[in-house]
């Protein structure tokens, strides 16, 4: 959910998922205006880069103003695509356009999004809560664009710091942003990742603050509902009966960010190579609680989406209280005041976490990262996906709704290794067989059982091991799923096949069909024979569920 038009959207996922190895995203992505129509002539301004560019010389200045904000929206753009993209490869993509960054057409373009069948949303924009002209105090009030029961919707939670002490413009200082604030939506903070270990694994996060920082801080305007006022540790927050910013977290900080192509001239990368500068145009690396807000609606989404549940946050924060390892706790760092600049080296604050804290000294908790929940990270940063999914009935906890820590599977045919944790370069997931229609939304709730969600397919490691080489026996094809409730799987594989000049999927024999349960399962396809060299697609269809998709290569 974004403003005015990028044009070059729809080429720059496309680029992106060749850059990085992706399966082709036919069908998988819709631009739209904030009225839901998807006709080009509809679309906001700019409708084409020629005139963003007539725009960017115009002699009116408003023009050249406009044209500066839509260039901007257009990085913003291009970053929240790709990030979902990135992480939820199985996602259909809408974006939704609003025609100006006015709360009134970014409200309607929520509500659209909505009613379009959005299950989740993410808005990587906002404001302050409250701003101070002349001695008055304005302030937003909560809107119905923003209450969606049944949809995961997400929001930034600012790159201003603890109550945007790094704002630009003084009146906005001294209060968290809207919407994030708004007890309706889960508020998204951010942090900075600790260098990677092998094979790129997770070795640790803190609170992000140097070159921006994370937002966050006490509402002044709204209650904290009642799953945030049960935290433990609660009234040492600081916020008493007030919303606290934020719920959860993830990467922000842009010297962690993530790649992003966008064809415009604001993007590029300058890099050494044999001792001289060369730039490359289109790419760049971008932070911001901008690419963590798209990244938690992503987790959701390979999580099944909000399940029904009118408030997805609360389950949230009802999984952190149960198993509290189902979520990366942030235990350093603060998004507090730092008057030293930062190191541009490093990107690192150039106060202590101390320093940081004094600002909020009487309750650092709301902005100084500790064990449990505190302000700028909120209950934590995904591991996996447990954390997203309903919680456990009581009574019931020896059920598996996920591992604990997101990765482990059940142990099938003797191994247990676990999930590769999603599709990789070479088995990346697709959209459903169906041609990447827009789902309808969740039932209701009290409106009858669910349907079953499938999600997070993805082949397990000594697959991916084994489809290297050529010509692997049909039962290496080992995989991995989540269902929401038990359900009989069907599992299809298909090769890609061109005949007279045209390319298709060609469904293989021997189709095999599972009973699962709720949580993570595994199975392996049975039928013998090798495959031969080449790309399939490894479809699994629930019984009255979506169906979803897996591409690998042999070979």
């Amino acid at each position: 959910m974004d403003a005015y038009n990028d044009p070059t959207a729809k080429a720059d996922l496309e680029a992106y998922d060749e850059e990085f190895g992706l399966i082709e995203c036919a069908g998988c992505f819709t631009q739209v205006n904030q009225n839901g129509s998807a006709a080009a002539k509809n679309l906001p301004f700019p409708q084409t880069t020629q005139e963003l560019e007539e725009a960017e010389k115009s002699a009116n200045a408003e023009r050249r103003e406009e044209a500066e904000g839509a260039t901007g929206w257009g990085l913003e753009i291009s970053l929240d695509v790709e990030a979902a993209r990135a992480a939820c490869q199985s996602c259909h993509i809408l974006l939704v356009e609003a025609n100006s960054p006015r709360y009134e057409d970014l409200e309607t373009a929520e509500s659209t999004a909505a009613a379009l069948g959005a299950t989740e949303i993410s808005n990587s924009w906002g404001g302050p809560e409250c701003e101070r002209h002349l001695k008055l105090r304005l302030c937003a009030e909560d809107s119905p664009a923003f209450n969606h029961p049944g949809v995961a919707i997400t929001v930034s939670a600012g790159d201003s710091g603890y109550l945007s002490w790094d704002a630009p413009n003084e009146a906005e200082r001294g209060f968290a942003e809207f919407p994030a604030s708004s007890p309706h939506v889960i508020a998204v903070g951010g942090t900075r990742l600790s260098p990677l270990g092998p094979g790129g694994a997770w070795t640790g996060e803190s609170v992000w603050n140097g070159n921006g920082a994370g937002g966050g801080g006490c509402s002044v305007e709204f209650a904290a509902p009642s799953w945030q006022l049960g935290v433990s540790g609660w009234p040492t927050v600081g916020c008493a009966a007030k919303r606290a910013v934020s719920d959860v977290a993830a990467d922000a900080d842009p010297y962690t960010g993530l790649a992003v192509h966008y064809t415009n001239s604001s993007c590029k990368t300058t890099y050494a190579q044999a001792g001289k500068l060369k730039v490359l145009p289109g790419w760049c690396t971008i932070g911001g609680t901008s690419l963590a807000s798209p990244l938690i609606a992503s987790t959701f989404a390979l999580a099944g989406g909000a399940h029904g549940a009118a408030y997805p946050a609360k389950a949230l924060y009802e999984n952190q209280a149960a198993s509290p390892t189902s979520l990366h706790d942030v235990t350093a760092g603060s998004n507090g005041e730092c008057p030293s600049p930062f190191d541009e080296e490093t990107g690192l604050s150039g106060c202590s976490e101390l320093q940081e804290a004094a600002s909020c000294s009487e309750k650092p908790a709301i902005c100084q990262a500790r064990a449990g929940y505190d302000g700028p990270s909120g209950v934590g940063t995904p591991d996996g996906i447990a954390a997203f999914q309903p919680p456990a009935e009581p009574g019931k906890e020896g059920e598996s709704h996920g591992s604990p820590k997101g990765g482990g599977v059940p142990k099938e045919g003797g191994e247990g290794e676990e999930s590769a944790g999603g599709a990789g370069p070479e088995n990346p997931a697709v959209p459903p067989a169906a041609g990447g229609a827009l789902p309808t939304g969740p039932p209701s709730i009290g409106s009858g059982p669910l349907h079953p969600i499938l999600s997070a397919p993805a082949l397990r490691r000594t697959a991916t091991t084994a489809l290297s080489h050529s010509r692997p026996h049909v039962s290496r094809v080992a995989f991995v799923f989540t269902l929401n409730m038990t359900a009989r799987v069907r599992i299809s594989l298909a090769k890609r096949v061109t005949a007279h000049g045209h390319t298709r999927w060609q469904t293989l024999p021997d189709s095999l069909t599972i009973a699962g349960a709720p949580g993570r399962n595994g199975a392996r396809l049975r039928a013998p024979g090798a495959l031969a060299a080449g790309r399939y697609r490894l479809t699994l269809a629930p019984a009255l569920g979506v169906s979803r998709s897996l591409a690998f290569r042999v070979g």
